[in-house]
This record gives structure tokens, C-alpha cells and sequence, in this order.
């Protein structure tokens, strides 16, 4: 049980000693779309996820013991989500090399989180990229709302033995969702479209992971309505990618900005002049200053907020 999974009586189990100090619920922490999310949840006892795969649904609880991170997993995709353990904690991620030493805050910051946190790697793109979308254009709390709404609906109960943990929907069930439910849950026709087209290709975007990750950002901006914006979020969580920024987020450009230089009302532009410093590690630079700072900034691209259930 070193470093394999193990079959239980009612799923499987495995133990990973990884060779740096893992931080669970700061890696897996941008997973969770609030804390109203019904497929993630961070606790005392570890972290709570629900996923599907390409063997099935599976719920993963991760816990640390000592310098071993004990791992469960229920469902017909658990014995794999076990395999891929590593990868998700992001010992695929190299923070070698990040010049922590460039600015006093990021010195602060690294030296707090920088030891155990990690870009974490799912290789779930759907299950990155429908939240990312239902951020576009609103609020973080209307895109939670919108998220737990629709994924406790049409999602299913998660394996194991937690109550309330759900898998969202695969593919043909984002298809599935009704106007009237899009409408209900606050998501304009135009987010609806953008999720329903992204679900009808579901599998060719899941095989995206296999790609190196700019190329990958590159071809999920190729689809209707996924912008540099959506396509950072997703690679910043699917694909490990320690250098996504999300540009054109509502509240991050001014909060690094001030973080940074004490500067109010920051723009893309002097954002990504002062992440300069920390240029192929960008997205581990603006990590750290989130942990390190302040609160998670509220997410969304910049527009107007309509609301649509009005109309």
C-alpha cells in the first residue's frame, strides 16, 4: 500500500508519501466554487471531491497522516483517480526556480504557502470549463449560485459515503438541461449556448490534457464564447499550467496591482508588467498573493451584470 491502490470492502484506498509537505486545501482550494459547492468540499477531516472520469464517477477524500497523504476513493472510476493521486497534487508542478526574492511581498507570501502548494493538474477539462463559463459577465456569487444549482440538479449522488456530494453532469448531460433551467438558475442564453456547444464536444476536450498546455489553451479558444479569460481558469486547474493569468477578470488585475505596489484600480496592463518578474511561473505568483494577502478575488470577465431571470 506504499504507493498503489489498494481494493477495500467498499472501494479502494492508497497511501502517497510525496517528497514535499502537501497543503491540501491550498492546492485543491481553487477546485471549489464556493462553499456552497456540491462536488467539493474542504474540511478538518481533508478534502471531499466528486469527479468523473473515463472509467466513471468517483468520490476522492484526501487526508494527511505524518508526511503521507492517505487517500480513499469510491465508484467506478476510483482505482484510477488513485493512479492519478500525484498528478493532481501537482508533483508534476516545478516551483523551482521562482524568484520569490523579487518583490518583499512575494518573499512573504512564497515563505508561507510556497513549501506545500502546488499547481494542481485534474485532466478533467469539462469539469474545469462549465463553472469557468458560468463566471463570464457576473458576479462570483451568481456564478455559485448558478453552478450548485445546476450541478445538484442534473448532476448524480457521489459514490461513497457522503450525503450531498454530487458528480456534476458528463457531456450529454449539460446537453440534456432545459432552457427553463438555465433560466431558473440565473445563466443567460448566451452562456447556456456556450456550455451546451463546449458538452457536445466533451471528449475531444478531455483529450486536450494530452496536448502541452499552450497548445491546449490555444485550442479550447478556438470554440465560441471561450476566451483568454476562460480558457487561464481552465488550464490553471485541467492542465497545471504555472504560468495561466486570467486577464480581464473583474476584480484580479486590481488586486494584484495593489498588492504589488499599493496602487488602486489596476489594470491588465500593469498587472502583467509587475508579474514580469515571474514570467512561466505567473499563475504560482498570483496563488501565493491570494493566500498570502487577501481573500480569493471574485472572478469574472469584465461587463455589465443583466439579470436575465427578469426577463
Amino acid at each position: 500500500m506504499a504507493g498503489f491502490p489498494t481494493r477495500t470492502t467498499d472501494g479502494f484506498v492508497r497511501r502517497w508519501r510525496p517528497d514535499w509537505p502537501v497543503d491540501l486545501a491550498t492546492t485543491l482550494g481553487p477546485l471549489q466554487r464556493g462553499f456552497s459547492d456540491p462536488t467539493v468540499r474542504i474540511g478538518p477531516d481533508g478534502v471531499w471531491r466528486a469527479t468523473r472520469g473515463p472509467d466513471g464517477p468517483a468520490t476522492i477524500h484526501c487526508a494527511r497522516e505524518g508526511d503521507e497523504v492517505v487517500a480513499s476513493a469510491w465508484g467506478p472510476g476510483a482505482a484510477r483517480e488513485l493512479e492519478d493521486l500525484p498528478r493532481v497534487l501537482g508533483c508534476g508542478d516545478d516551483p523551482r526556480g521562482f524568484r520569490a526574492g523579487s518583490h518583499p511581498v512575494m518573499a512573504e507570501a512564497f515563505g508561507r504557502y510556497g513549501s506545500g502548494w502546488r499547481v494542481p493538474r485534474t485532466g478533467r477539462v469539462l469539469e474545469a470549463l462549465v463553472p469557468a463559463i458560468l463566471e463570464q459577465r457576473v458576479t462570483g456569487r451568481e456564478a455559485r449560485r448558478a453552478w450548485s444549482t445546476l450541478a445538484r440538479r442534473f448532476g448524480e449522488q457521489a459514490p461513497g459515503p457522503v450525503r450531498g456530494l454530487v458528480v456534476p453532469p458528463d457531456g450529454p448531460g449539460w446537453s440534456r438541461i432545459p432552457s427553463w433551467a438555465w433560466h431558473s438558475a440565473g445563466v443567460d442564453p448566451g452562456r447556456a449556448r456556450t456550455i451546451r456547444a463546449a458538452a457536445a464536444r466533451a471528449d475531444a476536450l478531455e483529450r486536450l490534457t494530452a496536448r502541452p498546455a499552450t497548445e491546449a489553451v490555444r485550442a479550447l479558444q478556438s470554440l465560441p464564447g471561450i476566451g483568454q479569460w476562460t480558457a487561464a481558469e481552465v488550464a490553471v486547474r485541467a492542465w497545471g499550467h504555472p504560468d495561466a493569468v486570467s486577464f480581464g477578470d473583474f476584480h484580479l488585475a486590481g488586486f494584484v496591482v495593489h498588492a504589488l505596489s499599493g496602487r488602486r484600480g489596476g489594470t491588465d496592463e500593469q498587472m502583467a508588467e509587475l508579474l514580469q518578474a515571474w514570467s512561466g511561473q505567473r499563475a504560482r505568483a498570483i496563488r501565493m498573493l491570494e493566500l498570502h494577502c487577501a481573500p480569493m478575488p471574485r472572478h469574472g470577465p469584465r461587463a455589465a451584470i443583466p439579470d436575465h431571470r427578469r426577463r
